[in-house]
């Protein structure tokens, strides 16, 4: 169990990325596509709807919802599954791949300048 530093500073931190998110000239995405972009993009195998809407604990359609803003905005693309056409799986995309990069970096200037931050 983190102590009470700790987890203000996390959350501090959470605060700044999110912040940044806002502010730089990009696409807006909501904590769910969000959780969605990131599940895909940061975990192994294939996604499909019914996986995603599983591991983040949401119905099919939050999932889809987040998935038809995602495509609009080319960050992931749907594809069928070649091993079951009843199925559709996620795809990474290049514009994905570059939020992603975009988004490691804003993470880590918000580490290395918060190490002033007070604890409230």
């Amino acid at each position: 169990m983190q102590d009470s530093s700790s987890s203000t500073l996390a959350v501090q931190m959470l605060r700044e990325v999110i912040v940044a998110l806002v502010r730089r000239d990009g696409p807006a995405l909501s904590a769910h596509q969000l959780a969605v972009y990131l599940t895909c993009y940061l975990t192994g195998g294939d996604h499909t709807v019914r996986a995603l809407a599983a591991e983040l604990s949401v119905s099919k359609s939050v999932i889809t919802r987040s998935l038809d803003k995602l495509g609009e905005l080319e960050l992931t693309r749907r594809a069928p599954d070649p091993s079951d056409r009843r199925s559709i799986l996620v795809e990474r995309t290049a514009a994905g791949k570059a939020l992603l990069d975009e988004l490691r970096g804003i993470v880590v200037n918000t580490a290395s300048g918060s190490v002033g931050i007070a604890a409230e």
